[in-house]
């Protein structure tokens, strides 16, 4: 065999290798959440209490009344409204507590064991965060379940365009994670500084109230406080809860394209992040 047939031969071989590896990886993630019982009952306790407690008991503060007819703020109820940040909010919380795994196999070892093998550190963390990434995408579809009882009817069609959302959101908050996890060593500071992140994320996306679409931009500094709402507009966040309303309950209040870009954005930046400071540690 001449050089120039072992090259491509030895190319194929780390490709397989790389592959294999990766493939097992995310299987060993997804296996251990799958057979961890308390993540399945967080993943359908949360959407059960934000749908049921939150969307009936502020859907009726959520309409107004002129001339004895009843009207909403935006043309849904706001069990409907919150809907689709409710996946949002399942995906996040899996996505980032997903990533306590860089911690766990740091501190007994299993790290050590992979980073010697001839993978390369891209292929684990990669590994892991579609592995913590996958995870989050089916914990979203606990919350699809609940559409028909949230008053939300969805197509095949719908429910497509919804999981190629979720998985771009899933891949970036995992990535986020990642990030956390490398930058705090203890089990307990992960939990406290990535509930630190997570919240005032969350709240600050336009997922529980709408900027009035009504409004022009001058206006709507007026009616919210200006910083809360630059804060809003700044959030990567927003957007991606925006594309997900567009695609489960067709209602945008910014351009639909304006998501897709700031996700897809975001997970190559957050995995750039994520693969220098692994590099580092």
């Amino acid at each position: 065999m001449s050089d120039t047939d072992v090259a491509p031969a030895s190319r194929r071989s780390w490709l397989l290798v790389q592959l294999g590896g990766l493939y097992g990886l995310w299987l060993r993630e997804v296996m251990r959440a799958v057979r961890d019982r308390g993540q399945l009952v967080g993943g359908l306790s949360r959407p059960i209490l934000w749908v049921l407690i939150l969307g009936i008991g502020l859907n009726p503060y959520f309409r107004g009344e002129v001339y004895g007819a009843t009207t909403f703020v935006v043309p849904f109820t706001y069990l409907q409204f919150i809907f689709p940040a409710v996946v949002a909010l399942n995906i996040m919380f899996t996505s980032v507590q997903s990533a306590v795994s860089v911690i766990w196999d740091r501190e007994f070892g299993f790290l050590r064991e992979v980073l010697v093998s001839p993978l390369s550190r891209a292929t684990v963390l990669l590994g892991k965060i579609l592995g913590g990434a996958t995870v989050a995408v089916l914990h979203g579809c606990l919350v699809l379940i609940l559409a028909r009882f949230a008053g939300v009817a969805l197509t095949w069609t719908d429910i497509l365009s919804a999981l190629g959302l979720m998985a771009m959101l899933a891949f970036a908050l995992t990535s986020l994670g990642v990030v956390i996890a490398n930058r705090i060593r203890t089990f307990e500071g992960f939990g406290i500084f990535s509930n630190a992140v997570i919240l005032p994320l969350y709240f600050t996306s336009s997922s529980i109230f709408p900027l009035d679409p009504s409004l022009s931009r001058a206006q709507t500094r007026v009616v919210y406080p200006d910083w809360l709402v630059t804060i809003v507009e700044w959030n990567p966040l927003t957007y991606a809860v925006d594309s997900l309303r567009g695609a489960l309950i067709d209602y945008n209040q910014f351009d639909p394209w304006m998501g897709i870009v700031v996700m897809a954005v975001s997970g190559v930046v957050l995995f750039a992040i994520a693969l220098y400071d692994f590099n580092r540690a």
